[in-house]
């Protein structure tokens, strides 16, 4: 996974994020707003499994709070 530390990576990681879908959209499974969403449900509701079979720590202090508010500005944010 990605090791970000500041709001500036995360907003990087955001930005190679949406080039690579328009530069490689063959290689995105979710192309559509919705599959994308369901796919973060999807995955967040599985990612202890993905942490756990790559040896990797599995995240306890995660702030959701902060996650859904990014998701849901994202929708009347321009």
């Amino acid at each position: 996974m990605t090791n970000l530390n500041s709001k500036e990576d995360f907003v990087k990681f955001m930005s190679s994020l949406i080039n690579d879908l328009k530069v490689n959209p063959e290689k995105w499974e979710n192309k559509s707003l919705l599959a994308y969403l369901e796919a973060i449900q999807s995955w967040t509701d599985d990612m202890e499994g993905y942490y756990v079979n790559n040896n990797l720590p599995v995240p306890k202090n995660m702030n959701w709070n902060v996650f859904a508010d990014i998701l849901t500005a994202a929708r009347i944010y321009e």
